[in-house]
């Protein structure tokens, strides 16, 4: 049961649901998302539902170590939780956190603990939270953007980051779209 969606989503619950519940439906609605894909996903589908489930734990209390929930999240699943090293990588390069990273002075940190990793299931993740608004309802990627950058404001660190990785956002949410219109 280990690294499944199932044994992910009871992690994000424990971790999410009562301290932070506005995070916890952003985060079963990136979840649900990601159940959408398994057509184009194959025998990835469950890697990425547990992936989307896990991608946002180190914003929780509990967990909170260096700020940055990326690489806090992906932490507390190789440390305690022993996620395997696919997965770890996968929540902590989630959405170009390695741009933020380098905002944060943290990217090598990043990349040398946690490797970028299979592009097309980084890009559905990416896909999946970037088309999944704070309460978890389907947006479109431009309407995202725009709520991140209002909640933050525009000399915030996150927003330079959103300014700076728009781009590979953007080219990442257009590949999945592709993938998913073929099938229709």
């Amino acid at each position: 049961m280990k690294n499944t969606a199932a044994w992910a989503r009871e992690i994000a619950r424990d971790l999410l649901e009562e301290p932070l519940p506005r995070r916890w439906a952003h985060t079963q609605g990136v979840a649900a998302k990601a159940r959408t894909l398994t057509p184009i996903l194959g025998n990835n589908a469950d890697l990425l539902e547990a992936a989307a489930w896990l991608h946002d734990i180190g914003y929780s209390p509990k967990i909170q170590g260096t700020g940055f929930h990326p690489l806090d999240g992906a932490r507390h699943l190789r440390d305690v939780d022993h996620a395997s090293h696919t997965l770890c990588c996968l929540v902590a390069n989630h959405s170009c956190a390695l741009i933020e990273a380098a905002e944060r002075g943290m990217a090598h940190v990043l990349s040398e603990e946690f490797p970028s990793t299979d592009q097309p299931l980084a890009d559905a993740l990416i896909y999946c939270d970037m088309t999944t608004a704070p309460d978890g309802v389907a947006v479109a990627f431009s309407d995202r953007l725009a709520e991140i950058r209002q909640r933050y404001g525009p000399h915030d660190l996150v927003t330079r980051f959103i300014d700076k990785a728009e781009r590979s956002l953007d080219e990442a949410v257009r590949a999945v779209e592709r993938k998913v219109f073929l099938l229709v």
